[in-house]
């Protein structure tokens, strides 16, 4: 399929930071294979004259955007939104979350994540990172909306069925990666330090070298964490890494609060992608990541939302702002983390992090095309002195006019094309109050 998009004003996210005015953006089959006003196109031998599209999209009002990408979610934890609140985070996964979660059957999984997909394709995300369990139900709502995710089955290596659950997450990476027309991709999920052990971890690794696959695991996310691992192993989570040799494959790990200066310097040289939760992070009062400390020593940062227990939404555009305003706040400095910086976290870092930078997270020619439309023609989108200040600053999710994943149009004028939206909402009410009664 032929899509032509006109007129646009772009932020392409390439090394060249401009927004583009009146562009053009031609997308064939699954790639973007040309970006320029009309006379650009005609230089690159793309002649609009004799290009026809399948498709034309009319842009002369709407912002074009790589398609944001959710770097740490367990989307199915949609079933469990704003049900255990306030509360610290052991208390909130021992007492509310673990308990309902033990209740969740295959189908439940399923639907909660249709649920969360709605909801990421209504705010802009085009891909997203998720470490759950029943990975394959989740696995089949992705494939079946036309959304790009990196999964990973969680591990919990102090459980009774912790080899157990090794076995299935590779074979579900056997099973599934490159499925979707490629648009799913694969990891291994250790859950966190606290949770896997030194030689649980270890056999994670080796399995995963073998299968040639990246780890997700939580990382240094609360100062719990740290000192339970001090006392245990004389030093801290990263370190502790480190020195097992995670970080020897390619690593996405969620959170990050809690970093000396050698655990900066040990993550940013290790090229760990590192997801930063900024709202879920001060929902559970876990702490402000160093970012800007991060950013300073090129360590690969991007945007994840948590869970939807824990944040409550996966919204992007009030992530980046999140994250903007709360590195400002604990600096003590207006510059820090700037509007350009926080939308590169929640595109082509997203990318980076997931291991995906080669094909997304940018507009340009030879990109997988995933990409977002927003309609400017809002209030607080006027005047529109600078798109990227406003699109971080003032824009919502409800300004998501159209999202194209693979070249493929998911979602137009705000509604949801591939899910029959009504359907999932009556099975995850249903499913929902069966899941948290008496907890």
């Amino acid at each position: 399929m032929k899509i032509l998009i006109q007129n646009s004003t772009v932020i392409p996210l390439t090394e060249d930071s401009r927004v583009r005015e009146n562009c053009h953006i031609l997308i064939e089959n699954d790639k973007f294979i040309g970006i320029g006003t009309t006379n650009e196109l005609a230089d690159q031998n793309l002649n609009l004259d004799h290009w026809k599209p399948d498709r034309t999209i009319q842009a002369n009002d709407l912002l074009a955007i790589p398609g944001f990408v959710n770097a740490h979610t367990h989307a199915a934890m949609s079933l469990f939104r704003s049900f255990a609140d306030d509360m610290p985070l052991l208390e909130w996964l021992e007492k509310k979350i673990w308990p309902a979660e033990a209740r969740l059957t295959s189908e439940d999984v399923y639907w909660g994540t249709l649920l969360a997909i709605i909801e990421m394709l209504k705010s802009g995300t085009t891909c997203f990172a998720d470490m759950y369990f029943f990975m394959p139900e989740v696995a089949k709502a992705v494939e079946e909306s036309g959304i790009r995710a990196s999964l990973a089955r969680g591990l919990i290596g102090i459980a009774p069925e912790g080899e157990k659950s090794l076995d299935e997450g590779c074979q579900f990476a056997v099973d599934w990666r490159g499925k979707g027309n490629g648009r799913i991709s694969v990891m291994l999920g250790p859950h966190a330090p606290y949770t896997c052990t030194p030689n649980y971890l270890e056999k994670v690794i080796r399995r995963a070298k073998e299968l040639n696959l990246g780890l997700h695991i939580h990382l240094a996310e609360t100062r719990n964490e740290v000192i339970e691992i001090q006392s245990k192993y004389g030093t801290t989570p990263v370190s502790l890494m480190n020195q097992i040799g995670l970080f020897d494959s390619p690593v996405l790990a969620a959170h990050c609060v809690h970093l000396s200066e050698e655990e900066m310097q040990i993550l940013a040289r290790s090229k760990v992608g590192i997801a930063h939760n900024p709202e879920s992070n001060m929902k559970l009062a876990s702490g402000i990541a160093p970012i800007q400390d991060l950013l300073s020593r090129n360590a690969i940062v991007a945007l994840g939302t948590d869970g939807p227990a824990s944040n409550n939404n996966l919204d992007l555009i009030q992530e980046m702002r999140s994250a903007s305003l709360l590195q400002k706040v604990a600096s003590g400095n207006p510059t820090a983390l700037s509007a350009y910086t926080s939308l590169e976290m929640a595109t082509v870092k997203g990318a980076a992090a997931l291991g995906l930078d080669s094909e997304i997270g940018r507009i340009t020619p030879g990109a997988k095309a995933d990409l977002v439309l927003l309609d400017t023609r809002k209030p607080h989108w006027q005047p529109l002195h600078r798109p990227i200040s406003t699109l971080v600053f003032s824009s919502l999710a409800a300004d998501v006019s159209t999202v194209i994943v693979d070249g493929k149009i998911l979602l137009e004028k705000g509604r949801v094309l591939t899910v029959d939206e009504n359907e999932v909402f009556n099975q995850v009410r249903k499913r929902a109050d069966r899941l948290v009664s008496d907890l």
